[in-house]
């Protein structure tokens, strides 16, 4: 039950969205632009540069992006919360009329449900802990923290993108090539196994379609930078 409740509140923070994401992200953005650079030229150095600049505006962004949609989000949801506290102080008997009859929906019969409405009602904050909960689907203590999800995103993105990146640091050729695309294969793999088991339970197939996007997502790259491909100087 705890375990559940921890996944539970890190999957509404955001945090566990933000590290999916931005591992996930980095890694295929990465392959993609160094099989896509490979493509169009040999030269290391040309590689090493890109996919640094690559890491960090990446990362940069994916934080920033993060960081502006939990914002809203808690704002909104903070709205929300205002709104109905004021609702239930200007038309208490509204509320607890939808609070009664969201908990008769709920299973509860008739008798338990007034009389825990009206229970409720003694302490406005407890009704609209309860009322946000039942009936807007909002936890109030638990509205996401823009912070965590930024720097979640930030440092799982340059993770995932350094991945297929270091081994230009340490080799060159086709051995980079190679060693480029078995580590981000294996990573790709990991990340959807890991989110199979996580979700359906079905990890190998969860692990084969993310090795299916990252491969195709690689191949057009290479293909444009084959195409396009110029000599850099």
């Amino acid at each position: 039950m705890v375990e559940r409740r921890q996944w539970a509140t890190s999957v509404q923070s955001g945090a566990a969205r933000a590290v999916v994401l931005g591992i996930n992200d980095g890694l295929v953005t990465n392959i993609s632009l160094i099989l896509g650079i490979v493509g169009a030229t040999d030269r290391p150095s040309v590689v090493q540069l890109a996919g640094l600049a690559s890491l960090v505006a990446g990362a940069c962004s994916m934080a920033v992006g993060e960081y502006v949609s939990m914002r809203a989000q808690v704002e909104l949801l903070e709205r929300l919360l205002v709104e109905e506290r004021e609702a239930i102080r200007t038309n208490p008997e509204r509320e607890q009329a939808l609070l009664q009859d969201t908990l008769q929906r709920h299973g509860f019969n008739e008798a338990t449900a007034r009389a825990a409405t009206k229970e409720l009602s003694r302490d406005p904050e407890r009704a609209l802990a309860v009322y946000s909960r039942a009936v807007l689907g909002v936890n109030p203590e638990e509205l996401g923290s823009p912070w965590t999800s930024a720097v979640s995103s930030l440092l799982t993105f340059a993770f995932g993108a350094l991945v297929p990146l270091l081994p230009w640091f340490i080799t060159t050729g086709f051995s980079a090539v190679v060693s480029s695309l078995v580590l981000a294969g294996g990573a790709a793999v990991a990340i959807g196994g890991l989110l199979g088991k996580l979700t359906d339970g079905r990890w190998m197939r969860s692990a084969l379609r993310q090795l299916l996007v990252i491969t195709l997502a690689s191949a057009i790259t290479f293909l444009v930078g084959k195409l396009f491909g110029t000599t850099v100087f």
